[in-house]
């Protein structure tokens, strides 16, 4: 059906939002896998003479502006909105990405890994945030987790068709390609991804926001009740501890109140989700070779890898929806340490392909659940801030994994020692989430009611138990 446009408000199917946002996602498996497939070749490469160093510094350069683009997510969404903010993330994205191919040198070619991953690193909260909010209600978990299946699909085109590519092209081809689906993602934004409703009316547009709200059939929340009746232009009154919460931003925001417990836990469970997702994606073909299989199996164990990742996430949603996500991410990181641990044990080939596959089931199911907690566990109001503050501080652990893969690399104990010490890190994951708590969600109103809304749960409302 045509769109229906009040001020920019963009009225379409429903079933446009999660495949949007699953497709941006994409792009981070992409970037999370394109300079583990080519780093043997750029280290091969005699025009630059790469050292293993300096890959960890490539490597390390984009994760840092991944960082500080989730970080300076819930500033940028709070000012220009979550739409617009993702179809920027994927033009800014996809364009340095394309100059990439093109980098005449180590340094250059750093750089621009660097500046793509300012792009990069809103795409991910932004994308869970909003299939959070437009999700059917109780659905919370399997919709973040379904969403992310895009992330691994993302890293398992990329590595399957660097076998490819790299036999047959170069290194560079890989880059070029990672730009093509902004050709097509981007228009399609354009036309059919909405606005969040919650944003919408934080910004005084509240008769913008109901009709989206009512549009796409989800609740409209607002963190207190104001008069019943249609909505109207006046914004809704605040107790004055709301209006003091509403003064805080970031950490501030998310270190105060009711919030805290579960940040502090969010952020030491993201950096060791993180280090493990970035850490094996990035140097196990190099793991494995030093553990004598050829560079054909090695990208092959790649595959797999995330192949397994994707498997992991269908069950892993659907579990956090019955025994909610904080259990099943403590679960999922005790299973990862075990399975890593057991990856040093010598396999015939197919034996461990098997292991492999049933690691990623575990290891990258792991932090998405933890996106998970954090998307139930906060209302609208500050799921984006909390959700850009966990990707952001989680790139920590995104900068570590690389860096302790090629210091084990470069010390010539990448195997075992390397599976070890990524097994402590799930260890570590699971144990910090066994201080989270599993909170209700705050009374929220619909504006046409004027009256705390008992209805049928939303994403966020998620059974209290005990911590």
């Amino acid at each position: 059906m045509p769109p229906t446009a009040s001020r920019g408000v963009v009225l379409r199917s429903p079933a446009w939002v999660a495949p949007l946002c699953w497709v941006a996602v994409l792009l981070d498996g992409f970037d999370a896998v394109v300079l583990g497939a080519v780093m043997p070749s750029l280290l091969a490469d005699p025009e630059w003479s790469m050292t293993t160093g300096q890959g960890t510094v490539v490597a390390t350069a984009g994760l840092f502006g991944m960082m500080l683009g989730a970080l300076g997510m819930g500033y940028l969404t709070d000012r220009w909105g979550r739409r617009k903010l993702l179809i920027g993330a994927v033009i800014v994205f996809s364009v340095l990405t394309f100059a990439a191919a093109f980098a005449p040198t180590i340094l250059a070619f750093g750089v621009l890994r660097f500046l793509a991953g300012l792009g990069l690193g809103g795409c991910l909260p932004t994308g869970i945030s909003m299939v959070t909010e437009f999700s059917r209600p109780g659905r919370g978990s399997n919709a973040t987790t379904v969403m992310m299946t895009g992330y691994h699909v993302g890293a398992v085109l990329t590595a399957a068709l660097a076998i490819w590519v790299l036999g047959h092209l170069s290194w560079h081809a890989m880059f070029v390609v990672g730009a093509l689906p902004a050709l097509v993602l981007v228009p399609l934004m354009l036309v059919f991804l909405p606005e969040s409703p919650s944003y919408l009316a934080s910004q005084g547009r509240y008769q913008d926001a109901r009709r989206v709200a009512d549009h796409y059939g989800i609740h409209l929340e607002l963190p207190t009740a104001h008069g019943a009746g249609a909505v109207h232009s006046d914004p809704p009154v605040s107790s004055s501890v709301q209006a003091q919460q509403a003064e805080k931003k970031g950490a501030a925001l998310l270190l105060s109140g009711t919030y805290a417990r579960n940040s502090v836990v969010i952020w030491i469970a993201s950096f060791m989700g993180l280090l493990l997702v970035y850490g094996l994606n990035t140097w196990l073909p190099q793991i494995m070779r030093a553990a004598d299989y050829d560079l054909g199996n090695s990208l092959g164990f790649l595959v797999i890898l995330n192949v397994g990742a994707v498997v992991g996430l269908w069950i892993g949603g659907r579990v956090a929806d019955r025994i909610t996500p904080r259990v099943a991410s403590i679960l999922w990181f005790a299973a990862s340490a075990v399975l890593l641990a057991a990856l040093v044990i010598r396999l015939p080939l197919a034996g461990i392909y098997v292991m492999v596959f049933l690691t990623g089931c575990f290891v990258f199911s792991s932090q998405v659940l933890v996106y998970a907690f954090t998307a139930a566990n906060h209302p609208p109001q500050v799921r984006a801030t909390a959700l850009g503050m966990s990707a952001g501080v989680g790139r920590l652990g995104a900068i570590s994994g690389p860096i302790l893969g090629g210091w084990l690399l470069g010390a010539g104990l990448a195997y075992p020692w390397g599976f070890f010490a990524f097994a402590a890190v799930g260890a570590l994951g699971g144990v910090a989430m066994l201080g989270s708590k599993t909170v209700g969600a705050p009374d929220r109103v619909t504006p046409d009611r004027g009256a705390p809304d008992r209805g049928a749960p939303s994403a966020d409302d998620v059974p209290a138990s005990g911590s």
